[in-house]
């Protein structure tokens, strides 16, 4: 078994090229952005790690396939846990470090007058924001000139496209040597037997075999085609009963979700594909003309808590529970399970020992 030391370890970066190798055999069960960075982490650490994946190449069963993929920390901040915060704030350097060509063009956070008091009120308990006119606004996003008096624009968040960047960082794993065995649903009591392996358990909702208190959490997006609305960032629209983002695609493509629904249908209902449209129509008319390209929902696997978790139970460990923060906390949990087979360290606030 492993030893353990009980204490914190929030400040170790895992990348530190100047770090001995970590040769440890590791298989990682769920190649989802969880699944992914844990494996990509520890083969740059010097791990031999196998990866597998029950979903083929594409991923589309994945719950990433349906994420918005913002890297928004600071915006996070009016809802979420500091830990979250922690976290997604130390996993933007290393978005940056592993594709140095992931957009940070910011977040920019709007309202309708009629909802002043929402904007006013995300203003005071998020950070790391300045307030934009509206010749400030019409310069960053020349699409929305003229239609928003005041804005709050989070310079240093940034974003990702899942469907695109899962390859990408697949196919690092690949480049790194990693077998990544897709079309592959393994037993996770008889992996690590006969080499004595270590196996971490990425499998999402999939995982309430062994952990039963997991549910689905439905997000819902809708994708749509225009060549009439160009955006450099994501868009959030405030709004007391359907909070909106409009995230931005290639191919003049755009996202427009999402839903939070405690709700295990995956599945997009008819109330919210109209409201998710009528935001977007109220940001920008010509949201009117956009083709329809795809409507989806993920469930996203949350604990009671909707916090993330690290558990380990000997050479088993178990990185769950990321509810709607995959892709911005998926890199610095990585982090902490590194961290933790490298020296031991334990960070309390997201693992636990069995």
């Amino acid at each position: 078994m492993l030893q353990t030391l009980a204490r914190d370890s929030r400040d170790f970066h895992s990348t530190d090229s100047a770090s001995p190798a970590l040769d440890l055999a590791v298989d990682v069960v769920g190649g989802g952005v969880a699944g992914t960075w844990q494996a990509l982490l520890l083969a740059r650490a010097g791990c031999r790690v196998r990866l597998y994946e029950r979903d083929d190449v594409n991923l589309a069963g994945s719950t990433g396939y349906w994420a918005g993929g913002m890297l928004a920390p600071y915006c996070e901040m009016e809802a979420a846990e500091p830990v979250i915060v922690r976290l997604g704030e130390r996993a933007l350097a290393l978005w940056r470090e592993v594709l140095p060509e992931t957009p940070f063009n910011g977040s920019l956070v709007i309202a309708h007058p009629r909802d002043r008091a929402d904007f006013e009120r995300f203003a005071r308990l998020t950070d790391h924001h300045r307030r934009l006119d509206a010749a400030a606004i019409a310069e960053l996003e020349p699409i929305l000139e003229g239609r928003y008096r005041d804005a709050l624009f989070y310079p240093d968040e940034g974003h990702v496209e899942p469907r695109r960047v899962l390859p990408k960082l697949h196919a690092q794993l690949t480049a790194m040597g990693v077998e990544i065995h897709y079309l592959s649903d393994p037993d996770l009591d008889a992996l690590g037997l006969d080499d004595d392996r270590i196996v971490i358990d990425c499998r999402g909702l999939a995982a309430r075999d062994a952990r039963p208190e997991l549910r689905g959490v439905k997000g819902e997006m809708i994708l749509v085609e225009t060549a009439e609305i160009q955006l450099s960032r994501p868009i959030r629209l405030l709004h007391p009963r359907w909070p909106l983002y409009l995230i931005p695609r290639e191919d003049n493509r755009i996202m427009i979700g999402a839903t939070s629904l405690e709700s295990e249908d995956d599945r997009v209902s008819v109330r919210s594909a109209l409201e998710l449209l009528s935001a977007a129509y109220a940001v920008h008319p010509a949201f009117g003309e956009a083709r329809i390209l795809d409507f989806g929902a993920g469930l996203r696997p949350a604990f009671p808590d909707n916090l993330p978790r690290i558990e380990i139970e000997g050479r088993r460990i178990s990185v769950n529970g990321l509810y709607r923060h995959g892709f911005l906390i998926a890199p610095a949990l990585a982090e902490r399970t590194l961290a933790y087979l490298a020296r031991g360290e334990i960070d309390n606030q997201v693992m636990r020992c069995g």
